[in-house]
């Protein structure tokens, strides 16, 4: 994967400090013309170097950006991370930081002050450093250098070819001992210009107190050394464009161009290959052990005795059994944080302050499923926004939601009772593939955007009267779409919800909802409405009312990432339709179908007319979720041809 080349060992010329007055004359920069900054360059590096008896890493961070306007003063601001605490902290050990201008043809320096760099203190494992360069203006340079100590071999740097300016160079370098094994993780749609490897040998020197060990210094040291290979890596990318977030996209950390590695294994001469990187049956083990997870489940948890005794008594079925505790916990537990990984707070907190973040509260509702002689687990995924996880790889940062299982007679039922949700339903948000059942096994489990149906059926009727046409519209909608709407109608009221249809549906009245409390059931809508067509020679009737496509959602030229829907679409639409007394049919759009990629799609728009009255059908579907950016130009086009055609309009004319 990695070669020499020419090309390859092309260099970046950029130095801290060295500034000229031709570095200020570009003004405008073509890979992106709006952007209001541009990273002239952006280059790190990680080397190993030793501590103690340990490896330690020396990360070095330079970036160097051009300010284009006031807009672009915000990259002027600097945060930077550091986790861990006492011998495992990460330590910032150098910075410098300059301004540059050009004033009368001269390059102005203005330094920044070691004072104006803050520190704020997040928790007791992480805290972040902060400054902005001073004298910042519109065609400034503004260029920052900085070290980072990290404590260990174990988080090796990750690095970003992509962030919110454009980038004219990306690079990072990396060289890694040969007794450590990395595993490399590489993501995203930018091409490098270059990708090497080159091996040396280096000498690695350790020293340690052979007694230290075991806890009783013996103020002696032994120093050894080793010789290892080195592979030093190293990616460049050039004119690297923003990654913009479009409609339909999961998160852009899927997406965007970068590397990251987890440590997989130490191979240390004369010693047994050490395995880093677990198993998925270990990661549950730990976590099912863990008092910040699972070992309340099933211990020190005699306070929910009373409850779920109540809750099951009569009951004729496991079944009702679960379902009366999930009831009960969604319907008297308010969700404070849906992107926890951990309980905060014990479980008799969460139990009687009545409210916990997503894993409290759904841990609790395992806990109680289990008090009541259920077999149930928790089970870990990450949310659409959180980024994919990896079947390969047991890294339990890639995770941050729970939601529970609970093992019936029928099958396996996964519940979340952090939203108001019906039994065995699960927020859109969770369908994001590969997750984890926490049992002995750590059973992967997967919960795809393609077993999820973005579903509408809508049949409406229009009869002629005097004053035009009468109409009566009938809808239902899948589950998912009965949760968003619930969720507005909450939010806001019916009435809100009505008057807002009022444009397309005037002298809207007799308005139902069915099931609208009902969270196991999806939602059914009725209501009346009058279309006065007056007098006028001619009349313009489009035939989906008030369900048209009235836009493209997918606006770009062109897309660097796939689309990814969070469901299945599926829309049906259906119009009977009388004419008006007086008038004929002048002019009606044509019928079409259109397949989009054979059987992944599909477009239906059919029209016939009787003497007396019409009948329209309109249906979509999309037969899948993921469309990956060579499939953009068809689906955009796809929904352009829907857009256009749902537009057009039926045309009555007055009979003489």
């Amino acid at each position: 994967m990695f070669t020499l080349s020419a090309l390859a060992q092309e260099k970046n010329k950029t130095r801290f400090g060295k500034i000229s007055p031709d570095d200020f004359q570009k003004t405008r920069y073509e890979l992106d013309t709006g952007a209001h900054a541009v990273v002239l360059a952006d280059i790190g590096s990680t080397e190993f170097i030793t501590k103690d008896a340990h490896f330690n890493l020396l990360y070095k961070y330079f970036r160097r950006v051009k300010i284009l306007d006031k807009t672009g003063y915000e990259a002027a601001n600097e945060e930077i991370y550091l986790y861990g605490s006492g011998d495992d902290e990460q330590k910032l050990t150098s910075l410098k930081a300059a301004c540059y201008n050009l004033v009368n043809g001269q390059v102005v320096e203005t330094k920044m002050d070691s004072k104006d760099v803050f520190t704020q203190e997040i928790d007791k494992e992480q805290r972040v450093k902060k400054f902005t360069l001073p004298a910042v203006k519109e065609g400034s340079i503004i260029e920052f250098f900085y070290t980072v100590t990290y404590p260990s071999e174990f988080i090796l740097p990750s690095w970003y070819f992509q962030g919110e300016y454009p980038v004219l160079w990306s690079e990072y370098s990396v060289g890694i001992p040969q007794v450590l094994e990395y595993v490399f993780n590489a993501q995203g749609y930018q091409k490098f210009e270059t990708k090497t490897r080159e091996d040396a040998m280096k000498t690695f020197s350790f020293h340690y107190d052979p007694k230290g060990v075991y806890g009783t210094s013996s103020g002696q040291t032994e120093h050894f050394t080793m010789n290892a290979n080195v592979s030093t890596f190293r990616w460049v990318a050039k004119d690297v464009p923003v990654l913009k977030e479009e409609a339909f996209t999961t998160s852009l950390i899927n997406h965007i161009t970068k590397i990251s590695f987890q440590l997989a294994a130490r191979k240390y001469p004369g010693n047994p290959v050490e395995q880093i990187m677990g198993t998925w049956q270990q990661l549950a083990k730990d976590m099912m052990k863990s008092e910040s997870y699972g070992a309340p489940l099933d211990n020190y948890n005699n306070f929910l005795n009373d409850i779920v005794s109540q809750l099951t008594q009569g009951a004729a079925s496991d079944e009702e059994k679960a379902r009366n505790i999930y009831a009960y916990v969604r319907n008297n537990y308010a969700c404070t944080d849906y992107n926890a990984r951990y309980m905060d707070k014990s479980l008799k907190s969460v139990f009687t302050s009545r409210n916990g973040n997503v894993a409290e509260v759904n841990l609790l509702l395992v806990a109680m499923l289990r008090k009541a002689g259920l077999t149930a687990y928790p089970v870990i995924l990450s949310t659409r926004r959180h980024g994919y996880t990896n079947a390969q790889y047991p890294l339990i940062s890639k995770f941050n939601y729970t939601i529970a299982d609970v093992e019936l007679a029928d099958g396996p039922h996964y519940l979340d009772a952090a939203y108001a949700l019906g039994f065995g339903k699960l927020h859109a948000s969770c369908y994001n593939g590969h997750a984890r059942i926490l049992d002995t096994a750590a059973r992967a489990v997967s919960f795809n955007a393609d077993s999820l149906p973005d579903q509408r059926t809508t049949a409406i009727f229009l009869v002629a009267d005097k004053d035009g046409l009468k109409g009566s519209l009938q809808q239902w909608l899948s589950y998912n779409n009965s949760y968003n709407l619930r969720g507005v109608i909450h939010d806001k009221g019916k009435e809100a919800y009505f008057n807002s249809l009022a444009k397309s549906y005037p002298k809207l009245s007799g308005a139902e909802i069915a099931d609208l409390d009902s969270l196991d059931a999806p939602v059914t809508i009725k209501y009346d409405f009058a279309l006065n067509t007056g007098d006028d020679e001619m009349l313009y009737i489009n035939p989906m009312l008030g369900e048209a496509l009235q836009s493209n959602p997918f606006k770009s030229q062109q897309r660097l990432y796939p689309v990814e829907m969070p469901a299945k679409v599926a829309y049906d639409y259906v119009l009977n339709m009388q004419i008006p007394a007086g008038y004929e049919v002048e002019e009606l759009p044509k019928s079409t179908v259109v397949k989009f990629n054979d059987t992944e799609g599909l477009f239906q728009y059919v029209i016939e007319k009787t003497d007396a009255a019409i009948q329209f059908r309109s249906r979509i579907r999309l037969n899948k979720t993921y469309f990956p950016p060579d499939e953009y130009e068809s689906l955009r086009s796809f929904y352009d041809m829907i857009v256009k055609k749902q537009g057009e309009q039926i045309v009555l004319k007055k009979k003489k």
